[in-house]
């Protein structure tokens, strides 16, 4: 079965659900005992994960990838090609990334390869990735290097940036809607806070591969009725970090504009992999052989299961296929790129030194 057969199949299982996610787990895991290999399958909080490894020495490649897609519309679930693209859900992200990985795997079996190679299959990224990938760095299941098969239009994201989730308190006074001099309104103080906190010095600075960071103000929640000067808001803010901050010097400097208690809701580290790595330069130069282009190296914005590798130093990026429309309408994956994809993961560690 080559990559673009077997990433239909994989689009055709339902892996919306836990259920679903894991039946793709043992689809795959029949397909690579059909071929002579020794999978593994590990389960935490009933989510199902695979591992299976080729290879000796003392240089190990993980290739990661993620079986578990969105939510979908009538008729996703049925892979269709049309103008050298294949659609459907998990096209781009990210069963094509997952299958190329898998043929290349299974390819690679019988060769003499200078390093192991373990294959990390994965049920949970979408909704955080905690139960696999993470259970899977924690419990020793690491190496020196790690691939993330997710789109990048075949370039490399080397890093991402971290996340910091709080939520704030705020207390006015409450008075008549006609009079709202005699009160004290909490929505406004709460947005007046998140101006001053949009002008800090952390949100100014920039980076190799960044220009900024991210500041979200993803939810606001205060006001009663249209007559009442509100006396409560809350105000929950998603703040995206360069690798090269820290989040518990941004939290100092929001505290110095906010005269209220902070809430932390989640911290997630940034993703720090260097532009300048023996492996990320040993992947660039097998991207330029298989497409003869130049290769794009990136940060991304948002996170994938990378941090969970990087978070014990371990170097990590993502590296998939190219498409677009991941977790929208018409998602799609150019087929070309898939092959090609197969072919530079073959390459990249065949020459590994």
């Amino acid at each position: 079965m080559n990559c673009i057969e077997l990433t239909k199949e994989l689009i055709k299982i339902d892996s919306s659900t836990l259920e679903g996610a894991n039946k793709a787990i043992d689809f795959c895991k029949n397909l690579l005992l059909e071929n002579e290999l020794i999978p593994e399958v590990l389960e935490n909080e009933c989510q199902k994960m695979l591992v299976c490894t080729i290879g000796k020495g003392d240089k190990k490649i993980i290739l990661n990838g993620h079986l578990d897609i969105v939510p979908f519309k009538e008729g996703q679930l049925k892979p269709y090609e049309k103008d050298g693209k294949l659609y459907g859900r998990g096209s781009a992200d990210m069963k094509s990334g997952l299958a190329s990985m898998i043929c290349a795997f299974i390819e690679l079996k019988n060769e003499n390869l200078p390093c192991k190679v373990e294959l990390h299959l994965v049920t949970d990224e979408e909704t955080g990735g905690d139960k696999c990938s993470k259970y899977l760095a924690e419990k020793g299941f690491r190496g020196d290097f790690v691939i993330c098969g997710e789109p990048t239009q075949i370039g490399i994201g080397v890093q991402a940036k971290g996340v910091l989730e709080i939520n704030i308190d705020f207390f006015g006074k409450s008075a008549h809607g006609s009079r709202p001099w005699q009160g004290d309104n909490a929505i406004i103080k709460a947005y007046k806070s998140f101006e001053r906190i949009l002008n800090l010095p952390f949100s100014k600075e920039k980076s190799e591969l960044y220009d900024f960071p991210s500041i979200n103000l993803a939810k606001i929640s205060g006001g009663d009725v249209y007559n009442k000067v509100p006396d409560y808001c809350k105000m929950y803010l998603d703040i995206r970090f360069l690798p090269e901050q820290n989040a518990e010097e941004i939290l100092k400097q929001i505290k110095s504009v906010v005269e209220t208690e902070i809430h932390v809701h989640e911290i997630n580290p940034p993703v720090t992999t260097k532009v300048d790595n023996v492996y990320v330069k040993a992947l660039t130069k097998s991207i330029e052989k298989i497409t003869d282009t130049p290769v794009n190296i990136f940060g991304q914005h948002g996170s994938a299961d990378t941090v969970y590798y990087s978070k014990y130093n371990i170097p990590a990026v993502e590296f998939g296929p190219s498409g677009a429309n991941w977790h929208g309408d018409d998602e799609y994956v150019i087929i070309d790129s898939v092959c090609k994809y197969k072919d530079i993961i073959k390459d990249f560690i065949l020459n590994i030194g």
